[in-house]
């Protein structure tokens, strides 16, 4: 016989502890909540009334429902206060010693049936449970923040943990209309454990003066689509929190990659915790404010030693793949003459068409009219000899992603091209150095990564080489706005930013499938709940195709030796048996 759940306890009354509070209360629920003094009461209490304050303005709670939400919380400062609670949520700081001795006491005073739970989002559960005498009816309800917004609640259950008690808890997560999943109590548990482990590779990528703060924040919201930059979010989440973490994370798996990157340590040191300190990564306004002030690092454009980009009017684009046909369409809608060179007349002609089948989409969706698609048309011209793109001010490679064919476009390019053609690649993750090896002007040999449909999607980035000039970089720049995209600077190296950053993520998503810890469906369901991602890391990788995913992760493991970057084997295995995604209609899922 299941539990019947009246009144709830909740310790500590911070964001979360508030977010909670209000979760349980709108559900109908007694709420008591506690903190450690008056002046953290009144702190607690404010934050509950101002966010239903929000949702009666954004029409999510009538006022009448609000003043009832309202009444049914109280607020104490004794911890005995919640002795008569049916379940005691506990949500102070997110350290071990504090909440053993929150526990501790909790036993002590409630009686010996209430369930005890924890909202810790990285520790260890077990731990915890050890405090009391009652472990097998102690469990993990980590929350997310917002809590009233945020749909999913990890049920985080121990070895010890009573499978009435999972239940119970189960069904009370989804009474309040939340998502539950129940999982196994690992450091980090499912969703943190996966992003973390992100956010502090980006943190790594920053504090190596790889890209600037700006470029990688809007590398992961234009290239991916997520909500919010990396070091934008650890500005939201509070580098103290994260830093806790991703220590406990690396305390239980001694992988390096979780080790807290020693920026956040040195900024935790000198007070810049993000947004409730005013600064972290960036300047707010104020502390809790979300409006970004500049500050000394704010990328500021200024004409005085600028250097002058190169003029751009005639454009070759080498290829007749997606790519190579949505960049031609790009440039010729923004008026560039563009010359598209394929391997023979047919597969030029091919290609044209495939561009003009993209116009009429966008001609019957009314996005554009007869009229302008021909004119756009009319810019484009198929070639199928180098020579045709001797006049092109810059021509852009993008054929197979395989170094010795590009090697080879390269080297002919150099060949027919005037003196002072920008040359460009849109390898995804191959070394640009080495195509501009290739050529006797490396100076003038650049990457500019495009993201697939190039039509769509606004970023491009831009990787210049150790060789590559001052103002081929400035040319590059300035031919991506445009053209309507958004630029972001990185250096020569495996990944480029998004690569870099995603597929370690993807990889860490296998080998939490392939421990068995969860299932695919599982954790692609958590990470678009959780973090409002809009593609869960299963679903992206059967899209990308789990070869194409396979061949980058090994270039990133090959170049960097992180063994932390070495492909799951369940990936090598699935890519062996030809499951390589939806392209063939089978991958981590089956495809009808």
């Amino acid at each position: 016989m299941s539990r019947e759940f009246r009144r709830v306890g909740v310790v500590g009354l911070g964001i979360q502890g508030a977010g909670v509070a209000e979760v349980f209360a709108r559900a109908g629920f007694a709420v008591v909540g506690v903190e450690i003094d008056e002046k953290s009461l009144a702190r607690g209490r404010s934050s509950i009334e101002h966010s239903t304050e929000r949702a009666v303005a954004g029409g999510k709670l009538t006022e009448d429902e609000r003043t009832a939400l309202l009444d049914r919380v109280s607020y104490t400062t004794r911890l005995a206060d919640v002795s008569e609670c049916d379940i005691v949520v506990e949500a102070v700081t997110e350290q071990l010693s504090l909440k053993a001795d929150v526990f501790a006491e909790l036993d002590r005073i409630t009686r010996p049936e209430t369930i005890l739970a924890t909202n810790t989002s990285s520790l260890s559960v077990t731990e915890i449970s050890v405090h009391t005498g009652r472990p097998e009816r102690v469990i993990g309800t980590h929350f997310f923040n917002p809590a009233p917004v945020l749909k999913l609640v990890e049920v985080v259950r121990t070895v010890v943990t009573e499978p009435d008690v999972i239940a119970d808890v189960t069904a009370l997560i989804e009474r309040v209309g939340k998502t539950a999943l129940v999982i196994g109590d690992r450091a980090g548990f499912l969703s943190n454990s996966l992003l973390f482990s992100y956010l502090n590779h980006a943190v790594r990528m920053y504090e190596q003066k790889y890209a600037s703060r700006e470029d990688l924040d809007a590398a992961m919201r234009y290239g991916c689509g997520y909500p919010m930059g990396p070091l934008a979010l650890l500005d939201l989440i509070g580098l103290d929190i994260a830093s806790e973490v991703l220590d406990t994370m690396y305390k239980q798996s001694r992988d390096r990659l979780h080790a807290p990157a020693p920026l956040l340590k040195q900024m935790i040191t000198a007070g810049l915790l993000g947004r409730k300190s005013g600064r972290g990564f960036y300047t707010y306004e104020e502390p809790g404010s979300p409006v970004v002030v500049p500050d000394a690092k704010t990328p500021r454009k200024s004409t005085e030693d600028a250097v002058m980009p190169r003029n751009v009017v005639r454009v070759g684009v080498v290829g007749t793949g997606t790519m190579a046909t949505g960049i031609a369409e790009v440039f010729a809608k923004k008026g560039f003459d563009v010359v598209l060179r394929a391997r023979s007349e047919d597969k030029a002609q091919a290609a044209v068409a495939k561009v003009r089948k993209s116009l009429d989409r966008a001609v019957a969706k009314g996005r554009m009219s007869e009229v302008d698609r021909d004119r756009v048309l009319a810019k484009i011209v198929p070639a199928v000899e180098f020579e045709e793109l001797a006049d092109c001010d810059l021509v852009i490679e993008a054929v197979a992603e395989d170094l010795s064919v590009k090697r080879a476009v390269f080297g002919a390019l150099d060949e027919v091209c005037k003196p002072g053609t920008v040359l460009a690649t849109t390898t995804s993750c191959l070394p640009v150095i080495e195509c501009a090896a290739a050529t006797s002007r490396p100076a003038d040999v650049i990457g500019l990564h495009f993201f697939n449909p190039a039509q769509v999607m606004k970023l491009v980035e831009i990787v210049d080489t150790i060789a590559t000039s001052a103002d081929v970089v400035a040319t590059a720049h300035a031919i991506c706005e445009k053209v309507g995209k958004h630029p972001v600077h990185c250096g020569d190296r495996a990944g480029f930013i998004v690569n870099a950053l995603l597929f370690p993520y993807l990889n860490d998503a296998v080998k939490m499938v392939e421990a068995h810890y969860a299932s695919a469906e599982e954790v692609d369901n958590a990470m678009k709940t959780a973090c409002s991602l809009p593609m869960g890391p299963f679903e992206l990788l059967d899209v990308v195709g789990l070869d194409v995913s396979l061949a980058i992760e090994r270039t990133l493991y090959n170049e960097f030796r992180e063994p932390g970057f070495a492909p799951a084997p369940l990936l090598e295995h699935l890519v062996t048996a030809g499951r390589l995604g939806r392209k063939t209609g089978k991958g981590f899922r089956d495809y009808t």
